[in-house]
């Protein structure tokens, strides 16, 4: 089992490294790939350093799996020319996700799809995982009618230098000074600062005045449920925070529930660990959540001012389960099933 990761010295690169040594995932030989400034540094698995290659080197290789996360420009260029030589790839960029011949997997809710043909398989949007982890059993039981969703997400869903701007501005409001003053306002990755701030802007934004990480919060569920007779509408803020992406989440149903029953349903979903007891202020925090594969829910309570409807509050680690974790699980379930 030979396994290529692309873009294995960046952020999710590392996370996929580290969950690839965690699970034991049983590879033969691995390939470390970046761009072409990295080749030749190392990377440590398993405690062992292995030298960065070339995509080009990647590639004449032909690993079994190629786990991608380099960029979207990075996928459309180079994931076909893996497939091209019977590597699958399971790209984490959001170049392949709403494509119509490829699937969108979670494999908690939709791995039985795949098949042998599959040469390319996106890997959703981290605040999209977490939310369909929990809609899905409840979609199964209720039936999904309209879903709001405000997301509160981690500075590392933008990237190391995302992290570096919130420290340094963090480090800079210590010392009573201002981080960026005077400086190239091309070095920091947000219009504003991030520290002590929340800036409801997560990507580029749309003709329509969504965001693009709104848009892909409204479409990609629908593909991965396999549903599309349900409605989403959706806010993304960016919060000084690492560690985790967080969901206020109001669902409405088509029909009615109770709350232990829903309870009940989301403790026994794999992948999702229920924190709902407030009596004793226990529900899931970003905090708690890094580090973890689980998708955390809690605040289950129900809407006051119409029927048949829920809040929730959904925590994730958006590095692990909201990326390298999800891939890796794909792999697994590609291995475990003979499709590579």
């Amino acid at each position: 089992m030979k396994v290529a990761v692309v873009g294995a010295t960046g952020m999710v690169g590392q996370i996929m490294l580290k969950v690839l040594e965690e699970r034991n995932f049983p590879l033969t030989e691995l390939l470390p790939v970046a761009s072409e400034k990295s080749v030749g540094k190392t990377v440590l698995f398993k405690g062992t350093p292995y030298k960065v290659v070339s995509m080009k080197s990647a590639i004449a290789a032909k690993p079994d799996i190629a786990l991608f996360s380099a960029g979207g420009k990075t996928s459309l260029e180079f994931a076909p020319q893996f497939a091209a030589v019977g590597t699958t790839v399971i790209d984490n960029s959001s170049a392949w996700r709403m494509e119509t011949d490829k699937k969108l997997v979670v494999p908690e809710i939709n791995a039985t799809t795949l098949s042998p043909e599959d040469k390319i398989i996106a890997n959703p949007n981290c605040s999209t995982i977490q939310l369909v982890m929990v809609l899905h059993p409840l979609h199964k039981k209720y039936n999904l009618k309209r879903v709001i969703v405000s997301t509160y997400q981690s500075v590392t869903g933008t990237g190391k230098n995302a992290v570096d701007q919130l420290d340094t501005e963090i480090e800079d409001s210590v010392q009573n000074r201002n981080s960026f003053e005077g400086k190239d306002k091309k070095e920091k990755v947000y219009p504003y600062d991030i520290f002590k701030n929340a800036l409801p802007q997560c990507d580029d934004f749309s003709d329509d005045d969504y965001t693009k990480e709104e848009i892909k919060l409204m479409t990609e569920p629908k593909k991965i449920l396999g549903d599309h007779s349900f409605q989403i509408s959706a806010t993304a803020v960016r919060v000084p925070v690492q560690g985790g992406h967080s969901e206020s989440v109001n669902v409405e149903f088509e029909n009615d529930f109770d709350l232990d029953e829903i309870r009940e349903v989301l403790s026994q979903t794999p992948g999702v660990t229920v924190l709902d007891d407030v009596k004793n202020r226990i529900y899931p925090m970003p905090l708690y959540a890094e580090g973890k594969d689980e998708v955390f829910v809690g605040r289950i309570r129900r809407d006051r001012s119409q029927p048949n409807t829920l809040n929730m509050w959904i925590v994730a680690d958006n590095l692990r389960k909201g990326a390298a974790t999800n891939a890796v699980q794909i792999a697994e379930y590609l291995l475990a099933n003979k499709l590579v």
